[in-house]
């Protein structure tokens, strides 16, 4: 998020009240996301950084913007662990061969051997032993409920470190006791997952290693306990995630003016390009008796969302209020590439040899796996698309005449094999029929589904040449539309604020040039 741009909006005219009132009327249909009427006339949702404003711009300071950051963290990471259920921490354990790695090594190694020194020694020195176990018993106390008052009195008493000095100081103190009460105390706190460890623990002869031990398993214990509260934290953030992901971002945007500019860059594309399509309209023979179209903030900010299937997440930074899911919708876009690509290996197929392999559904499953497997990494940098292409129009071709020597059918001669590897290898050129056909109706397909009221509940049906992916297509729409329905309800009032101006400005500009005489 450009925390640091320092842009201004320049300020327009308002539009009248009859125009704002019409521009209501006419974003009725995003009331489901919670955009109401009053969103789009009144400034509770854009202050001071209202694309429409005119105040003189204000100096952000470094605490703002440190502010800003310290609220986006939040936001981000409540949103993760609503949305994401497979959300949940995990031990960083640094590289075994890297620097930091064998230099924590090496400590760690140095501490305890000069602990089992210590308690080698004659007399034995017990003092290292004794801060052990006050640490261990403060993580153990942090386990207990309000209510645990019990275990709470024992383990202090138990592991009181004033009573253990004194008993050092007289050569009485049971550092093997003290480790098997702490080890039974664990085994009664921990994950059932962790019964194991407990087990191992107690068959551990060492005190040294008993004691490092100890403190691995405690490590893993507060991890279980940190996702416990998680998971049990999961349902109340869902609920009110909306209304707490809104209030965040206000309070980014009351500190960090411009942290809606890449997001009005990006509604302005599609408000641009709707522009230009009415235009064109306009322009065609028989339109102009007809009476002029209007835009629709919907269908413009569906347009916007569905851009997000084609970004360049390598080299364009993604509108402020999609930041929370950048990962998700990268992921996505990932996987539909890969499913255009199935979807036109497939259809290059049908057509050059459906005749011959109609009717052999497991040969199919075959070729489209085959594809799938081959096309996994295809995202990647290092990816050599067109050698994939030509490798699998190789096994494609290997596939097919397998299945028809079974048969005791011909195989496909050499013509017909050259010019369906030939096909396979020029999908990845630029303005390919094939890849714009299934680009298109995929496309048609998302749209349709962006404007259903309950997408997950009846889906629109899936254009034709698209049935060999249909599975998953669904399933990534689901998705998809998930995150946008979401994504709406959160931020609807800012949306409406950004197409409020750019819609009104154009309209403006409309009524400026309607009006200005030609000689």
């Amino acid at each position: 998020m450009p925390f640091n741009g320092e842009k201004q909006y320049v300020g327009e005219d308002q539009p009248s009240d009859s125009d704002s009132s019409r521009f209501s009327e006419s974003m009725a249909s995003l009331s489901d996301y919670e955009c109401s009427r009053q969103s789009f006339t009144s400034d509770s949702s854009s202050k001071s950084n209202s694309p429409a404003s005119t105040s003189p711009p204000r100096v952000v300071t470094l605490d703002e913007v440190m502010a800003a950051a310290r609220s986006l963290s939040d936001m981000t990471l409540a949103h993760e662990i609503a949305v994401n259920e497979n959300f949940h921490l995990k031990q960083d354990d640094l590289p075994e061969n890297s620097l930091a790695g064998r230099v924590k090594h090496i400590v760690h190694q140095a501490f305890w051997d000069v602990l089992e020194s210590e308690l080698s020694a004659e007399p034995p020195e017990y003092e290292h032993a004794i801060k052990l176990f006050e640490e261990i018993r403060e993580i153990l106390l942090s386990f207990l409920t309000p209510g645990g008052n019990r275990l709470r009195t024992q383990i202090c008493e138990v592991l009181d470190t004033d009573l253990i000095r004194q008993q050092a100081q007289h050569n009485a103190v049971d550092i093997q006791g003290l480790a098997n009460y702490v080890i039974s105390t664990m085994g009664k706190l921990c994950a059932p997952a962790r019964d194991d460890d407990i087990r191992e623990l107690k068959a551990t002869n060492n005190i040294v290693e008993v004691l490092r031990q100890i403190f691995h398993v405690l490590d893993l214990m507060r991890m279980d306990m940190a996702n416990f509260i998680i998971r049990s934290l999961r349902p109340h953030l869902q609920r009110q995630l909306v209304d707490y992901e809104r209030t965040k971002f206000q309070e980014i945007l009351e500190e960090t003016p411009s942290a809606l500019d890449q997001t009005t860059e990006w509604i302005k594309g599609s408000v641009d390009e709707e522009l230009l399509s009415l235009s064109e309209a306009t322009l065609t023979p028989g339109a102009e008796g007809t009476s002029k179209p209007s835009l629709s903030p919907t269908l413009v900010l569906n347009n916007s969302f569905l851009k997000l299937l084609q970004w360049d997440y390598q080299k364009k930074e993604l509108p402020e209020t999609l930041m929370t899911d950048g990962v998700r919708l990268q992921e996505l876009t990932e996987k539909l590439n890969q499913l255009k690509m199935v979807a036109c290996l497939s259809l290059i197929t049908n057509n050059m040899v459906g005749a011959v392999t109609e009717g052999l559904p497991e040969l199919a499953n075959n070729l489209k796996r085959i594809s799938t497997v081959l096309l996994e990494d295809m995202n990647k940098a290092t990816f050599n698309l067109k050698e994939v292409l030509n490798s699998i129009g190789v096994q494609t071709c290997a596939e097919v005449n397998k299945t028809l020597e079974e048969r005791g059918l011909s195989t496909l001669n050499a013509e017909v094999e050259a010019n369906l590897i030939g096909q396979f290898s020029s999908i990845e050129e630029e303005d390919n029929p094939i890849w714009s056909l299934i680009d298109k109706r995929i496309q048609l397909y998302l749209k349709s589904l962006l404007s259903l009221p309950s997408p997950a509940k009846s889906p629109p049906p899936v254009p034709g040449g698209l049935a060999v992916i249909q599975q998953e297509l669904e399933v990534l729409g689901s998705q998809y539309a998930s995150i946008v329905n979401l994504n709406k309800q959160v931020y609807g009032p800012f949306y409406a604020n950004i197409l409020r101006k750019l819609l009104f400005s154009h309209k403006a500009l409309g009524k400026a040039e309607a009006s200005t005489p030609t000689n």
